[in-house]
Order: C-alpha cells, then structure tokens, then sequence
C-alpha cells in the first residue's frame, strides 16, 4: 500500500522562481487559456483536453520545455502533458507553443506529486517521463528526491499496461538509486540490454543545452527505459 503520509511529504521541486522575462510574462498572460490546464484536485479527463484519443505522454519538470516542444513536433500522433512550477520555464514554453501553433500539448504549474495522486486516472498514460530531477546530492537530503518507491507505486497505476517510464540523471548516485528502485518493483520491466541495466539514449530523448554542454566537458548521462508488465 502507498504511504500517504510518505507521498505528501515529498515535492517535485525546490521552487527557484528566477526572474520572468517580458515574453515569458506575455505568454503567461496570453496563451494560459489556450495551452494551460488549471490544477483543480478533481480526476481528468486527458482526452478531453485534446480532443482525441491518441497515446498520452505525461512529463514531470520540462524545465525550459526545449526537449518537450521537441517532441511534441517530432510525434504528431501522441500528445504531451508538462507539469512545472518554475514560471519562467512555463512562460516559455507557452510561448513556443503559440510560435510554432502546437495543438499536442498542454501545460500544468503545479507539483507533480499533487497532480499524479489527484487529477490523474489509473491506466491513463501511455508514459511517464521525468528528467533530470533535483538529485538533492547530500545524504541527509536524499529522502526528498522524488524517485522512491511510493511516488513509483503511484506512478504505475497511472499507467497503461506495455506503457513506458523514462528517466535520466547526470548524478551517478541517483542513477544507482532509481536503478534499484525501478528494478526492485515486479511490474515493471527493464528493456535495457546492456550489462549496467542503463539504457542507451538512441534519440528517443531531445538533449537540452546543457547536457549537450555537458557532453562538451565529459560528463556523463545515465537514462533508464522501463515499460509496465
């Protein structure tokens, strides 16, 4: 059974708010009736947000949403559901939205956690991606990152039976420790082939700036590909 008191505890982010640009401003203002979902604590229709029934592709923390509008171009045929909090990244991406008239996605700023566990049905998503989650690199703050075992619980009955979790870090720790959690629940399953469990990143995932930065400076990616039994 999830840990309720254990859900609640933990958050999908450390809210940094940073400063909001004028255009970022202007899609908050303009663009949140067309591309934005208010979090209301009630279930969700998704296909209704749609309106169709394509496979559904929830991510937790797009950031500045680069890779997220990339996908949602790259794969007409699937829609996208972003959560985040940091109202610059949320500004942005609407932005890019109305730019390149995206019809396949939609927005959400509010905690995943709360979202997931409220407004999400069971057996909803044909996905789930989260990446580069806050690694909380400390040892007495690694109760807070968000990938353990109940938040992995809560996210699997949301999914559909085949439908995938996707997951990547640039801390090898936290890679270790979502490996083990990942690996340790019996209705998911690995699809890696490699010895490492780790999965080789074949373009399925758009690279940010700064993991391509990253890249530059030798630094290494690990991304886990796990579908539900």
């Amino acid at each position: 059974m999830t840990d309720e008191k254990f859900i609640r505890s933990i958050r999908s982010f450390v809210r940094r708010e940073g400063r909001v640009s004028k255009r970022q401003k202007q899609a908050l203002d303009l663009y949140w009736s067309q591309f934005g979902i208010d979090y209301t604590g009630e279930p969700m229709t998704l296909e209704s947000l749609f309106h169709n029934d394509h496979p559904i592709i929830l991510e937790i923390g797009f950031g500045m949403g680069h890779s997220l509008l990339a996908q949602a171009q790259s794969h007409l045929d699937h829609n996208y559901l972003g959560l985040e909090v940091h109202r610059p990244g949320v500004g942005s991406l609407l932005a890019d939205c109305k730019e390149h008239n995206i019809h396949n996605l939609r927005v959400m700023q509010y905690d995943a956690v709360e979202v997931v566990k409220h407004s999400i049905k069971e057996d909803a998503l044909s996905g789930i991606q989260i990446y580069f989650p806050d690694p909380w690199p400390k040892n007495k703050h690694h109760k807070r990152r968000l990938i353990q075992s109940d938040f992995l619980s809560l996210l699997i009955q949301k999914l559909k039976v085949g439908g995938f979790i996707h997951l990547a870090t640039d801390w090898k720790n936290y890679a270790e420790q979502m490996l083990a959690v990942l690996s340790a629940e019996k209705q998911l399953h690995n699809i890696s082939e490699e010895s490492s469990g780790y999965w080789q990143n074949d373009g399925r995932r758009p690279l940010t700036k700064f993991e391509k930065r990253g890249q530059r400076l030798g630094h290494d990616v690990w991304d886990l590909l796990f579908v539900r039994r």
